[in-house]
């Protein structure tokens, strides 16, 4: 129940170290991001998964002013990097003056956490970290944007209660007339 799925899914902090996710999980999250849905059908990311020394070594340079101590213990992490998008959605980027690149690597990013979620793994998404020091890590090119990463992992802790606004705060109904 896709529902029960988005109610249980929260952002991981605390990761079993002891624990890897199965090729076939990570297998199935990825492929779930992939065919997510994207503007124009311009698929403007590419998924790069770190494990081992170098998901060590990522997550180290994700590390700052207190944040994300757990992405070391996280079993897996993947870099959403920005690519190019198609003519079709540039234009419309320009017309409408929207960013329909950034909305779909956030549409790709959701996909991901749901699919972990319902594969039994824990995912974080972390905007926090040393852009700079990442891409030479794994060799992104330069012109290329490394824009957010997805720590996944077996929870080492229990979900928290899930706290959101209520209901008539980001919700309304209007008809028009």
């Amino acid at each position: 129940n896709f529902t029960e799925i988005a109610k249980n899914r929260q952002s991981c902090r605390s990761y079993d170290p002891a624990r890897e996710v199965e090729e076939e999980k990570l297998q199935a999250i990825l492929e779930t991001a992939r065919i997510s849905p994207s503007a124009c059908n311009s698929q403007p990311y590419h998924f790069t998964v770190c494990t081992g020394e170098t998901g060590k070594a990522v997550a180290a340079a994700t590390k700052g002013l207190g944040m994300n101590k757990f992405a070391k213990d996280a079993s897996a992490l993947v870099l959403i990097t920005h690519e190019s998008t198609n003519i079709t959605s540039k234009l419309g980027c320009g017309i409408k003056d929207k960013d329909f690149p950034m909305m779909d690597l956030g549409i790709a990013s959701a996909y991901m956490t749901l699919a972990a979620e319902a594969e039994g793994i824990g995912s974080c998404i972390l905007g926090w970290f040393d852009e700079k020091k990442i891409k030479e890590l794994v060799g992104i090119p330069k012109g290329k944007r490394l824009m957010l990463i997805v720590t996944l992992g077996y929870a080492a802790k229990g979900k928290r209660k899930k706290v959101r606004k209520e209901w008539g705060k980001v919700v309304s109904f209007e008809k028009y007339k």
